[in-house]
Order: structure tokens, then C-alpha cells, then sequence
């Protein structure tokens, strides 16, 4: 599995900066949906830590939906991913994808095989091992979430998280909303875009291909921002 990523050749300068719990003020989608399949995060580790100053953003960005006129919060989907885990869904999402093309994944012709990692390989990152390219995940830099209302209930953004295809592009019903001001597909597109502007002014990149991934400190955050270097690296448990 490889895709060219414009952020890769950033040089790391690891700052060495913490890995912390999230605070239980900042809200999580559970039961978590890797652990749920069986990803090895290895005994005792949980998915939802991040990097102290990425936790910090976090709660100012709460904090601003949280004041907005509809209560809004912030919903956690994912956050800190070990390589290993990285590996195990990155191998999943193929065999998922696979079987969403009619193809059996344990019998698939090479150049079938090829086209499905192509496509999984735009949303999920390579799970190498080399310090100078970690998966964004496995820096505590990076995070996944959505956007609830304020009982807790996650809002409907037009595609899910992780789904492979062009329904994730962020800007993806633009067109439609557009078009009509007054549908379904442009309140979707007004909501991804309130995610990304609250993440934003909290010091947050966006993934170019994902409405639902954010990241700060990370190789991602810093070609983003056009940064001469990002401030994490891998992250050990």
C-alpha cells in the first residue's frame, strides 16, 4: 500500500511533549469501533489520548460550539493509533472494500486487488514504521470526530466517518448546496464547514480528504500551515 503524500518529506522535530487521557468533559463516540473489531492496541492502552496541547485545543473548540446559538458540542470518534492498529484497519477497510465491489478478498486478482488499496490508500495512511513518516494517528497530533447536539446525539454530515469514496471530500455537497440553499445536502455541507472553521481557529489542519479528520503539531498540521517542520512525531504507549 503506498500514496504520495505531500506532507511526508516535512522533517520531525520531536518535541516531547506528553500523551494524556481525554479529559471526560470532551465527548466520545462509544463503544470505540477499532477496539470493537479487535485492533491490537495492546493491554491497557486506549484510543482516546492525545498530545497535551492538542487536548487543550480540543476544549477550546468544544467550548466555542458549546456557545454557539444551537449548543453544539464536539463528538470524538478516534484519536491516538498505534502502527499496529493502523496496519490491522488498513486491512480491514481493503477486505470492506473489496466486498462493497463484489469481490471475494481472500480470492481477488492482483490488478482487481491494486485498485481497491488505490482507494483505501486516499483515506487511510501507509502504517510504516520509519520515524521520519509516521501515520498522523500514531503521533497523538491527529483526530477524528463529528459535530452532536447538545444532548449528545451526533448530527448526520452527509457520509460517515471512514467511508471510502468521494462522499467524504470535505467540499463534496458544495455543489448541491449551492444549488439549493434549502437542502438536505446543504445542511450537511453548512456543517462540515462549521466543524472546520471551529477546528480551525483552534490551530487545526483539516485532511484534505476527510470532513472528519483534524490534526495540529503532526507532518499534516505543518504543510498545512507551510511550517518548516512539525513538532511530533511517533508516539509510544
Amino acid at each position: 500500500m503506498t500514496a504520495t503524500r505531500p506532507w511526508s518529506p516535512i522533517p520531525i522535530q520531536e518535541c516531547g511533549e506528553s500523551l494524556e487521557p481525554l479529559p471526560s468533559s470532551l465527548w466520545r463516540l462509544e463503544p470505540h469501533p477499532y477496539i470493537s473489531l479487535g485492533a491490537p492496541y495492546g493491554p491497557g492502552a486506549s484510543p482516546f489520548r492525545l498530545r497535551s496541547s492538542v487536548i487543550a485545543r480540543l476544549l477550546a473548540a468544544d467550548a466555542a460550539l458549546a456557545a454557539g446559538p444551537e449548543g453544539w458540542r464536539l463528538a470524538i470518534f478516534d484519536a491516538w493509533r498505534p502502527v499496529a492498529v493502523q496496519r490491522f484497519m488498513v486491512e480491514h477497510s481493503i477486505a470492506q472494500e473489496c466486498q462493497a465491489r463484489g469481490l471475494d478478498p481472500n480470492h481477488v486478482d492482483a490488478a482487481a486487488r491494486q485498485v481497491v488499496v488505490e482507494a483505501v490508500a486516499r483515506f487511510w495512511a501507509e502504517p510504516s514504521l520509519d520515524p521520519a513518516t509516521p501515520p498522523p494517528h500514531s503521533t497523538g497530533g491527529a483526530v477524528d470526530l463529528t459535530l452532536a447536539d447538545g444532548a449528545g446525539r451526533p448530527l448526520a454530515m452527509g457520509g460517515a466517518i471512514d467511508a471510502i469514496g468521494p462522499v467524504s471530500e470535505p467540499d463534496h455537497f458544495a455543489a448541491a448546496a449551492a444549488a439549493d440553499p434549502a437542502s438536505e445536502a446543504a445542511q450537511w455541507h453548512l456543517r462540515r464547514d462549521r466543524l472546520a472553521a471551529v477546528m480551525a481557529a483552534a490551530g487545526f489542519v483539516r485532511h484534505p480528504n476527510e470532513w472528519w479528520h483534524f490534526s495540529h503539531g503532526d507532518q499534516l498540521w505543518a504543510w498545512g500551515r507551510g511550517e518548516t517542520e512539525a513538532h511530533y512525531g511517533r508516539a509510544a504507549a
